[in-house]
Order: C-alpha cells, then sequence, then structure tokens
C-alpha cells in the first residue's frame, strides 16, 4: 500500500517539478507493488497447497481431497483470493509497462505510473481492510469445506485468470489515454503504445469469453 501511494505522488509531483530522480522512484515503487504482490500471492499460494486451514479463505475453499489442480485454482475462487489475485495481474501489467517504456515516451509515463498505481493502491486497500485472504481462524479445523461443485471443472481453472489478463490489462491504455489528457499530448504519439497494450489484453479476453462459453 505504501509503495503503491509512493508511486502516485512521486510520478506526480516528479512530473510537475520534472524532476528525473523523483520520476525514477515512482517507477521503482511501481515494480515494488509488483515484487511485493508476487510475494503475497505466493504465500496464499502456499497455504493452499499445505493445507493451512488457519487461514479462513483456506479452510472455506479448499479441502484434502480436492486435485491439486483445483487447489491451485482455488485462489481465484473465492472473493478475498480473487481481489489478491487481480491486484497481483495489475501490477505485473504496471511492472511490464515501466521496464518497456523506462526510456521512450518521458512526458506521458509519469502519469501512466501514476494512474496505474493508484488502482493498485485501490485493491490493495480492499485487501487490507475489506477483504484480506489472510485472515485466520481462532482454530484449525481437521479439513476445509472444499471449492463450489460448480468451480470444479477444468476450464474453470483458465476461464478466470484469461479474463482477468484481458479486463485488468484495460488499465494500460486507460492509463495511456488519462496521461495525454493531463499533459495535452492529445496527438498520435500516445496512441502507439496504447493500441498495443488494447490488442494484448482483448486478445486475452476474447480467449476468456469462448472459454467461459464452452464451461
Amino acid at each position: 500500500l505504501v509503495a503503491a501511494g509512493h508511486a502516485v505522488v512521486a510520478s506526480v509531483v516528479g512530473a510537475r517539478r520534472q524532476h528525473a530522480s523523483l520520476i525514477r522512484s515512482g517507477e521503482n515503487a511501481a515494480i515494488l507493488v509488483c515484487i511485493l504482490l508476487s510475494i503475497a500471492v505466493g504465500s496464499l499460494w502456499f497455504s493452499l497447497l499445505t493445507h493451512d486451514f488457519r487461514v479462513q479463505f483456506v479452510a472455506e475453499n479448499s479441502n484434502r481431497a480436492m486435485p491439486i489442480f483445483y487447489v491451485i485454482a482455488a485462489l481465484w475462487g473465492g472473493q478475498s483470493g480473487s481481489l489478491l489475485f487481480w491486484s497481483w495481474l495489475l501490477s505485473v501489467y504496471g511492472l511490464a509497462v515501466a521496464l518497456m517504456y523506462r526510456h521512450q515516451y518521458r512526458g506521458l509515463m509519469p502519469y501512466v505510473v501514476a494512474s496505474m498505481a493508484t488502482s493498485s493502491f485501490f485493491f490493495v486497500l480492499l485487501n487490507l481492510f475489506a477483504a484480506d485472504p489472510f485472515k485466520r481462524l481462532a482454530f484449525a479445523p481437521p479439513d476445509g469445506r472444499g471449492l463450489n461443485p460448480l468451480l470444479q471443472h477444468p476450464i474453470m481453472a483458465i476461464h478466470p485468470p484469461l479474463l482477468y489478463l484481458g479486463m485488468v490489462g484495460m488499465a494500460v491504455p486507460f492509463a495511456f489515454g488519462i496521461a495525454a489528457l493531463l499533459t495535452r499530448h492529445t496527438d498520435n504519439s500516445w496512441l502507439r503504445p496504447a493500441r498495443r497494450w488494447t490488442l494484448i489484453p482483448w486478445t486475452f479476453l476474447g480467449a476468456g469469453l469462448l472459454l467461459g462459453g464452452k464451461w
């Protein structure tokens, strides 16, 4: 949460003051958000795979009888896990954009980073205070409730991540659009990266919808 907040403030202030070090600090903070959320997602997956039923999310969305395929997919089988997964994918997109355009579109990039970091800030806020996937039970039950039977389908393990990659990815062209408006760079220059980052999530979204129809 702190890293995402710093990415927003440092990027905007750096852009306003033409302070290169602050702008770079904002980009580094966005990269740090991805690293930290990767650790969080890895930790929750570890809890699922080791059947740590002291964690409420694990107890409510998995059990010992489930195949490992569905145990892995249980990460997005419940609300708090889905939000964490969503946050992580958003931060991965943020990482990719920050690294890919580290030496390009310098007038736009601080606002692109700030826009994406604002979204990350919001979702991390939800995970911390409204939908904590690491909430612990007072005691560990011998087994979990298991994944909703409707979700125990092979395509279910692929369909939601593809949809998430599609929907979350649309934050990138949105961020470039916001950056173009704020900097008044409303020529065609911002459309080049925005078009690429529209086609990528559009492809994921199309594949996800096709698989969802099959499911």
